[in-house]
């Protein structure tokens, strides 16, 4: 049996940037052509990698309870936008989770504990500094990963 033959659950995380809709999307079509589940992931930035940085006074895990409170809403409605297309595409289940943590980390980890085919992910979410400051997320997810990571370039794939 080959690889591609294999494929029964994609993991895509997506970052509500504006390439989100076109990696989910062009995850779904992937994933709809083996009727794989595909299981979308968003993962909230751990404020331990601020320190150093001003926090303001609020109580931290108040402030992490509402953004992953925020974040889960944020994914409801993102899965909520993409079931009709992810259905047509021929995707057998389409869900949601979302963490807290280290970004790459914690998309490797779910990708493990699902026992994944596959990880389709975007090469281009957010830009700038934080790109600068925290690396490519992208590159982590590939040199970690214990299955398959396809990356595409959202500037280039549509």
């Amino acid at each position: 049996m080959s690889i591609i033959s294999a494929v029964k659950k994609v993991v895509t995380p997506v970052d509500f940037s504006d390439n989100s809709k076109i990696i989910a999307e062009s995850a779904a079509y992937f994933a709809g052509q083996f009727n794989a589940s595909m299981h979308l992931v968003f993962v909230v930035q751990n404020f331990e990698d601020y320190s150093g940085f001003f926090v303001p006074q609020m109580s931290m895990p108040t402030l992490e309870g509402e953004l992953v409170e925020g974040a889960e809403r944020k994914m409801a409605s993102f899965c909520d936008e993409m079931d009709d297309f992810s259905k047509k595409a021929g995707v057998s289940e389409l869900s949601f989770k979302v963490f807290m943590g280290d970004v790459a980390e914690q998309i490797v980890d779910h990708a493990a504990d699902l026992e994944a085919d596959l990880i389709i992910m975007g090469t281009h979410g957010y830009k700038g500094l934080e790109k600068i400051m925290f690396g490519s997320v992208a590159g982590k997810v590939v040199r970690n990963a214990s299955c398959p990571v396809l990356t595409i370039n959202p500037y280039t794939c549509c």
